[in-house]
């Protein structure tokens, strides 16, 4: 918004409006006294709440450009960056870009150009629910919220997997990863087929944009966008988590990045790379590991494809222990379900993940964790898999437990060796 000098100029000669804030910065040493954290806070919060903008410091009320000292632009700086995370919730990232811009006399002054783009979430700053009307912030009435938490999915009336994510273009997606979902014998147009796939919709200004199931099966990395859109994967040393027992109590951890299919895939790796593998040698050699890969697989592709994107801060978590492995996925199970009926029913949260899912082809080196080609049958099948393969391999019962109505954990227990089932 705003992009170049000329267009930034002459916004600021226009004044302020739904869209651009301006700020005076003053310092008292190295400490920020203008404007106020809190104040700054509500007008950024105003901005994600409503449909974006830009806040220009350096700034003042008469639209004159007076600049900021060189040496004050760090403190400034870390100023913004410490209000967006501790005084917003949940967060901001805002662009924050240092610009010189012209002052009346012609001069280059140093300033700093935060741009806010429209939120996923609704924001909640020192002032309350704020929202930008015009040239002003405002507090949401109660009716006005509610609608706001409706149409961003927080309240689960619209699919959160089909919102078209602020600031990412199609251009950010891999065509050679959206174009796998491409059918042979159809020629689309790419913001056909991405329409068409649920991967792109059009956002408030009509610009089509890719959605979060877009960036989720089709950009590389997509934590630049969805910060906790990854898996958190860490083996430990023993049945417990044991910090206090020095810097070996972990074996492995490893943070799994990149397309969900790509998730689901290095995560039973890092199984696999992890756990013990016995061999039995009664009746000829016989390899038993302490998890059946293709449950693990099943219960990693279950995870991606319903845990709740829309929940801030939360991620998958993958442990591994001597005796057990702990799956835990963000999010309450859905559509009237109890953990008892996981097994028997089928509900989906993310239906365009789960679609696309559906559709992924399996490499061909990777298949030996499943028998069929796609990444998900949309059967239903899954749990029973997860179940099943797991009591017969450790003859313990693998189950799932609700946390605190936000998180479902899944535990599979190990194979014991010395109880190895005949």
């Amino acid at each position: 918004m705003f992009d170049n000098i000329a267009d930034l100029t002459e916004k600021i000669r226009l004044g302020e409006d739904s869209f651009l804030e301006l700020k005076e910065v003053r310092l008292s040493g190295s400490r920020v006294s203008a404007p106020r954290r809190d104040s700054l806070a509500d007008e950024l919060a105003a901005f994600a709440n409503s449909r974006g903008g830009v806040c220009v410091l350096g700034v003042a009320d008469n639209r004159e450009v007076v600049g900021i000292a060189l040496d004050q632009l760090d403190s400034v700086e870390d100023f913004i960056r410490e209000l967006c995370i501790s005084a917003i919730t949940p967060p901001l990232a805002p662009v924050i870009e240092r610009l010189s811009l012209p002052s009346n006399t012609g001069a280059m002054l140093p300033v700093i150009k935060v741009e806010v783009p429209s939120s996923l979430f609704v924001h909640r700053s020192p002032g309350g629910y704020l929202h930008r009307v015009g040239s002003a912030k405002r507090e949401m009435a109660p009716d006005y919220l509610a609608r706001l938490f409706q149409q961003r999915s927080q309240a689960r009336i619209i699919r959160f997997d089909e919102q078209p994510v602020p600031g990412v273009t199609l251009d950010d997606l891999s065509p050679e990863l959206w174009q796998r979902f491409r059918s042979p014998r159809l020629t689309e147009r790419r913001e056909v087929l991405l329409d068409k796939l649920a991967m792109a919709r059009p956002d408030t200004d009509g610009i089509l944009r890719p959605t979060v199931a877009g960036v989720l099966m089709a950009s590389r990395d997509p934590r630049r966008w969805l910060p906790n859109a990854f898996i958190q994967a860490v083996a430990y040393r023993g049945t417990e988590i044991l910090p206090h027992a020095g810097q070996h109590y972990q074996i492995d951890a490893r943070d799994i990045t990149g397309p969900l299919d790509q998730q689901v895939l290095e995560a039973c790796h890092f199984v696999g790379r992890n756990m013990r593998v016995e061999a039995i040698k009664q009746m000829g050699r016989r390899d038993l590991p302490q998890f059946d890969l293709t449950a693990v697989f099943e219960a990693m592709v279950n995870a991606v494809a319903h845990r709740d994107y829309s929940i801030y801060g939360a991620k998958i978590r993958l442990r591994l222990f001597s005796d057990r492995l702990e799956l835990y996925s963000p999010g309450a199970i859905p559509n009237t379900m109890t953990v008892e009926s996981l097994p028997y029913r089928q509900a989906a949260r993310n239906e365009a993940i789960t679609s696309l899912l559906a559709q992924c082809p399996i490499p061909e080196d990777e298949q030996i964790l499943t028998d069929r080609n796609a990444m998900m049958d949309k059967r239903g099948e899954g749990v029973r898999v997860i179940l099943d393969s797991s009591e017969r391999l450790s003859g313990k019962h693998a189950y799932y437990r609700l946390i605190d109505e936000s998180e479902l954990l899944l535990v599979i227990p190990a194979a014991s060796f010395s109880e190895a089932p005949d």
